[in-house]
């Protein structure tokens, strides 16, 4: 697909409930959430025409919000109403969703409890995150600079637009220096998650994943947990050091746009794609079919 600016698309976008030329989908320069980071959204991705687990993306939509001190003026029905027009609008069956809410421009100051809260979800065509080919090799990581927020000090369980700043920022320095992304670790200096995904590691045919409760709790992380407790792969959710990584056999990645990508390195850590890994891969992808619908 031929990289055309994001501005510059055809198509129709849901813009505070109206369809509107993809052109048009335009906020004001002075709007809060672009000065003051007011804004959350979600990832989602549409396989076969069927948005995967959308209710569980609008009600996080509205969760992240809500911890922002912002009400999205939309129900759950309403949102997952309005992806599934965007979808069918679209003329896509296999898609990549982004609804986005954030404070309007009535004041602009720190304080804006009185701006309009808009919402808009636009769907696009975007394969595999990572090169195919590069995927099933695994992908090399850094390890970034930026440390992820003490919750005390921001909320980390939103999917909140200005707690990504750091990630842009530590993806940039990553590929600046030829890996694909970078894993972060929290203020304790434990492993906690890349840029856009979070981070699963194997060892003796047990999985292992930072707890997560210091940064967002991906969906898709949730739907591995799962896929992996239904096979019997023990799974242990925990803090993990850095210098683990040593005794760890294979490490994958996952998320909505990453989907479940393989790792072959983190830094100086270095490992091997294999059989657990690839199993969670093609039971991931099972998953996220549409299920046949007996006759």
């Amino acid at each position: 697909m031929s990289l055309i600016p994001f501005d510059a698309r055809e198509g129709t976008i849901w813009y505070d409930g109206v369809m509107v030329p993809w052109k048009d989908a335009k906020i004001h320069v002075l709007s809060h959430g672009l000065h003051y980071g007011s804004s959350v959204f979600e990832g989602e991705r549409a396989y076969g025409g069927r948005i995967f687990k959308s209710r569980e993306h609008a009600e996080r939509l509205l969760r992240s919000a809500e911890l922002l001190d912002f009400k999205i003026p939309y129900t759950a029905d309403e949102i997952e109403a309005a992806k599934e027009l965007v979808l069918r609008t679209s003329g896509l069956t296999d898609a990549y969703l982004r609804p986005v809410a954030w404070r309007g421009s009535e004041m602009m100051g720190v304080a804006a409890q009185g701006n309009t809260i808009h919402l808009a979800i636009a769907a696009w065509e975007w394969p595999s995150y990572f090169d195919p080919e590069t995927k099933m090799k695994g992908i090399r990581l850094d390890i970034a600079d930026y440390r992820r927020p003490d919750p005390r000090t921001a909320p980390s369980t939103s999917k909140a637009a200005g707690l990504y700043m750091i990630c842009t920022i530590s993806k940039h320095r990553a590929e600046n220096k030829g890996y694909a992304d970078a894993l972060m670790l929290d203020w304790e200096d434990n492993v906690a998650e890349c840029t856009g995904a979070n981070v699963f590691f194997v060892k003796d045919g047990a999985i292992h994943t930072p707890l997560a409760d210091r940064f967002l709790n991906g969906i898709t992380r949730q739907t591995v947990i799962e896929l992996a407790k239904r096979r019997g792969i023990a799974v242990t959710e925990r803090r993990i050091l850095p210098a683990e990584m040593e005794g760890f056999s294979e490490c994958f990645i996952t998320g909505s746009a990453a989907e479940v990508t393989p790792v072959s390195e983190i830094g100086p850590y270095r490992f091997v794609p294999a059989a657990l890994t690839k199993t969670l891969m093609d039971d991931y992808t099972a998953e996220v079919q549409p299920k046949a619908v007996a006759a």
